[in-house]
């Protein structure tokens, strides 16, 4: 019997300082080895310095649109059918979303270096909310190949 997806909303506590679960559930992503201190440490460093730089909006309600740009609608699937692998586009489901969204932001800020996180962290998401940055990029890369293979889309399982 398969297994259902099961919402880590109901164990996962909101944020202390935002109040938001989406927040807690990046910091957890943004968490290695357990170290959830330095995580929210680095988190919270990237506010502060969204704050400083954009006035006009809180840092929490950028970090919200922020993801909600990057996350995905569509995305390629490889399906064998008879012999041959076919690129096959389908719709990406809200958690799949979310969790690409973060993973995305997470690899732009990881693949720079010479820069403490919380710099980095705070550049990319203020360059994803203005539709801009490495993160955006994937995420329009994404989009294209699905347009490109949806001749492929009757295959879709």
């Amino acid at each position: 019997m398969p297994r259902k997806y099961i919402s880590t909303e109901r164990f996962l506590k909101p944020d202390p300082r935002t109040g938001s679960l989406l927040v807690a559930k990046f910091i957890n992503t943004l968490m290695y080895s357990g170290k959830k201190n330095a995580a929210r440490n680095a988190f919270y460093e990237c506010l502060d310095i969204i704050e400083k730089k954009v006035t006009d909006q809180p840092s929490a309600e950028i970090f919200t649109a922020a993801v909600n740009n990057v996350k995905p609608l569509v995305e390629v699937r490889s399906k064998r059918v008879g012999g041959a692998n076919y690129q096959v586009p389908i719709e990406v489901k809200r958690n799949r979303q979310q969790a690409l969204a973060f993973r995305w932001i997470l690899e732009a800020c990881r693949s720079r270096s010479g820069r403490p996180m919380s710099q980095r962290l705070a550049e990319e998401i203020m360059a994803a909310a203005r539709k801009e940055g490495t993160a955006i990029t994937k995420r329009e890369n994404t989009h294209k190949m699905a347009d490109a293979n949806k001749m492929n889309a009757h295959f879709a399982w």
